[in-house]
């Protein structure tokens, strides 16, 4: 099982719930503030735009910068198509795109795909042993769990007024400084 951010018991013991609550309801908010939070950390990933395929030979056209993957990388793509999802083995690279090989693929037009797939490399640090990543996504998670017991208990907006709704803007807002040090230069900007 794949390390998580903020486990089901850490979670019910911060809300003091105990078993008041099943599983799959606590845990679904777990899983949802680990989504929030991954979505702006440093990930070595790239977006992927558009596929082809030649025989069992399957090639992703990536929108940056595919010079960071090299040939014999194993990446991991998401969201692609089902067969090019998945652990592959890079055997050709260039500037924007990659190649690898599954028994799995059959030959296929070269198409754009939407909503975009992504495709990451390895990873130098994992983000769910950091103590501070944790504590954020924690925070996170009792944030969802108490918008989703009183909505109307909300938070204070930017200009100081209370506002109705805590899952607004200032949400990332007051965890940023746990994750400074991990967040990605891309999801910085608007």
């Amino acid at each position: 099982m794949a390390a998580t951010y903020v486990t089901e018991a850490e979670l019910r013991s911060a809300l003091g719930i105990g078993a008041l609550y099943s599983s799959a309801v606590v845990e679904e908010v777990c899983q949802a503030a680990e989504n929030i939070v991954k979505g702006k950390l440093w990930f070595n990933s790239e977006s992927v735009y558009a596929l082809e395929a030649t025989g069992t030979t399957g090639r992703i056209y990536l929108y940056e910068n595919a010079d960071r993957f090299i040939v014999g990388d194993t990446v991991t793509v998401e969201n692609v198509r089902q067969h090019f999802n998945g652990n592959q083995t890079i055997t050709k690279a260039n500037g924007i795109w990659i190649e690898f090989v599954n028994a799995q693929i059959t030959t296929r037009a070269y198409h754009n795909i939407a909503p975009w797939g992504r495709v990451y490399g390895t990873q130098a640090i994992d983000y769910a042993t950091l103590p501070e990543v944790n504590q954020a996504t924690l925070m996170i998670a009792v944030d969802i769990w108490q918008a989703r017991q009183a909505s109307n208990a909300g938070g204070i907006s930017p200009d100081f007024q209370p506002s109705p709704y805590r899952m607004g803007n200032t949400l990332m807002a007051r965890v940023r400084g746990l994750l400074a040090d991990h967040l990605a230069p891309g999801g910085q900007v608007g």
